[in-house]
């Protein structure tokens, strides 16, 4: 009696947990080509451009994932942040020959954010992203 009580107590949240997996792995496998010519593009901006898609994919992310997915895009976003903060054109920018009227702390800020964007930490947790995308959903985020 006490293992049928387990049991239908158990089963409901098991099936969420495969949904959730599900709801996910149909997100990456829908956006994937999205993100592959956006990140293919080889624009210097292609991360900023594919935020939207991270961040859909961040909303639909099992909870094993959450902190990586919480680096990629927090990053992301500071970048973008720092960039609009300065009302700087990421496409355009380049940090050699900044745009007139840039503040150095303005500069220093949008080094910072894409210091913080390159740094180890993020690129793990996109790998991390990545790979559990191959393992789980058995597709790569990107092809």
């Amino acid at each position: 009696m006490r293992r049928v009580l387990v049991a239908a107590l158990l089963l409901p949240l098991l099936a969420g947990c495969g949904s959730d997996q599900d709801d996910y792995c149909d997100a990456v496998a829908d956006r994937q080509q999205e993100l592959s010519d956006i990140v293919g593009s080889g624009e210097p901006d292609a991360l900023l451009q594919a935020l939207d898609v991270f961040q859909q994919l961040q909303d639909r992310a099992p909870d094993d994932i959450s902190d990586e997915w919480q680096q990629l895009v927090g990053r992301i976003e500071a970048l973008q942040d720092a960039l609009d903060d300065a009302g700087v054109d990421a496409a355009t920018y380049d940090r050699d020959d900044p745009p007139a009227g840039l503040s150095d702390e303005q500069a220093a800020a949008i080094d910072a954010a894409a210091k913080e964007l390159g740094s180890g930490t993020t690129l793990r947790a996109l790998q991390d992203l990545d790979q559990q995308a191959r393992d789980v959903c058995k597709t790569p985020l990107t092809l």
